[in-house]
């Protein structure tokens, strides 16, 4: 292992030509690559044409200053190492770009707000596991091999003029920024021109998802009865079926608009609305009134019509589960984490947004009204079911994920049932308890980059 990265510093004493690297002559003999020769030092979307001179006994690799501009890691960096022979190839990385929604440049101590956090973390994992990552925005996008991202190094935090990289992992948590034509072109020149793999290349919305499933027998079994609303007559028959149905905003998030309607003895309607201090409840005299209450909201929001689930609760507070599901360094799905979600003490949503709490899954499913004899298989019922539904996701929407946070609910009989699927899980709601410094999940990502790009 110690020999498959290696530590690159950037030589200030001259050592030779601005076209030369220094390497040890162990790892020269490891690797199979032949001192005094000339190679094609590649980097990402970098290539330069390089002269290998022994380094003795040294254990690093030391490049000049030309070179480390030209690979945008002028502080240093622990890299993987990979010769290849027919191609007198000498490849360093992975090379990593994160596509984040904005930077402040103005807080050089905190250049991505609330998720500075997690980025230190991805630049720590990258040394720790020989990569090199750099974060990017929109407003980097731009024709050329180059991108202007933030590295953080020996200086911290700044701005460094980058090669395209192996690897792009869109965190973009905007739709809006995602469809603009410069990100989306962006990925396309990237892929077609440079072989970048771009993941976590698309949102995902309730409707395409339970459309692409529903045409896979073996999931039918996890999927609560959901169509698009479009007309009364389609809220009419879901109705019909269950006394309560939900109805979920396309392209929602965080638990957002979601409306809960049941129907009363009486034929009455009550329509219950997630709201930021709690829920507002509202009675209508019939189902064709609520419908026509929402005329206003369906011109600028499309509603996936979801049965209501009965779920297992602490307390009557519902609780569901999210589990982390990612491609691990074999590019096989695994899964990563599963956490209970219990909802807050005035909300029928359990998002952390909401008031929801974060426990382990066997902490919530003893303390809830499942039914005794189901509680000891119910972790391996909800991991298996992420995981088919990670595949079925992977088979059936023309996309390329590395990482898929799959909303999962219980009923008190046991059976398992598809909430949603999130392409952009966020690094809270998805959090194992006690957890280390460097996440699994940041570790995950990492491998999985280093799988993609050959490494």
């Amino acid at each position: 292992m110690l020999k498959s990265k290696i530590a690159v510093q950037v030589s200030q004493g001259s050592h030779g030509a601005d076209d030369s690297i220094m390497l040890g002559d162990a790892y020269a003999k490891f690797h199979k690559i032949p001192l005094g020769s000339t190679l094609t030092l590649r980097f990402g979307s970098y290539r330069s044409t390089v002269q290998i001179v022994s380094g003795g006994k040294s254990s690093m690799m030391r490049i000049s200053p030309a070179l480390a501009r030209g690979m945008g890691i002028t502080g240093g960096a622990t890299l993987r190492i990979q010769y290849r022979q027919s191609t007198q190839t000498l490849s360093l990385g992975p090379l990593i770009g994160v596509l984040v929604s904005r930077d402040y440049p103005q807080q050089p101590e905190r250049p991505f707000g609330s998720i500075t956090m997690f980025c230190q973390e991805l630049v720590d994992a990258c040394a720790a596991q020989g990569a090199y990552v750099y974060f990017f925005t929109p407003d980097a996008a731009g024709p050329g091999p180059r991108l202007e991202g933030w590295v953080n190094d020996t200086e911290g935090w700044h701005k460094a003029s980058m090669p395209m990289p192996d690897v792009v992992n869109n965190r973009l948590t905007a739709r809006k920024l995602e469809n603009q034509s410069s990100v989306q072109q962006l990925f396309k020149e990237a892929k077609s021109r440079y072989g970048t793999q771009v993941f976590n290349e698309k949102f995902l919305d309730k409707h395409e998802v339970f459309d692409a499933l529903s045409k896979d027998t073996s999931l039918t079994k996890y999927l609560p009865e959901s169509r698009l609303l479009q007309s009364y007559t389609d809220l009419k028959g879901i109705a019909a079926r269950h006394a309560t149905v939900f109805l979920k905003p396309v392209r929602g998030s965080l638990g957002k608009g979601i409306i809960k309607v049941s129907r009363l003895e009486d034929e009455t309607v009550l329509a219950t609305y997630t709201a930021s201090d709690g829920i507002q409840n509202k009675n209508y005299p019939s189902l064709a009134k609520f419908y026509s209450s929402l005329s206003g909201k369906m011109k600028v929001v499309r509603y996936q019509l979801q049965q209501g689930l009965t779920l297992i609760d602490i307390g009557k507070r519902p609780v569901d589960f999210r589990a982390l599901v990612q491609r691990n360094k074999t590019g096989a799905w695994a899964i990563t984490s599963i956490v209970a979600r219990t909802a807050g003490s005035n909300h029928f949503v359990s998002n952390l947004a909401r008031g929801g709490t974060l426990s382990r899954v066997s902490d919530a499913v003893g303390r809830s009204n499942l039914v005794p004899g189901f509680k000891a298989s119910a972790n391996s019922k909800l991991e298996r079911a992420a995981l088919d539904i990670a595949k079925g996701i992977e088979e059936r929407i023309p996309a390329h994920f590395g990482e898929l946070g799959i909303d999962l609910a219980m009923d008190i009989g046991g059976r398992v049932w598809l909430l949603e699927v999130n392409s952009k899980p966020s690094k809270n709601d998805n959090t194992p308890l006690n957890e280390n410094k460097i996440r699994p999940s940041v570790r995950n990502m990492i491998q999985y980059s280093s799988y993609l790009a050959g490494f």
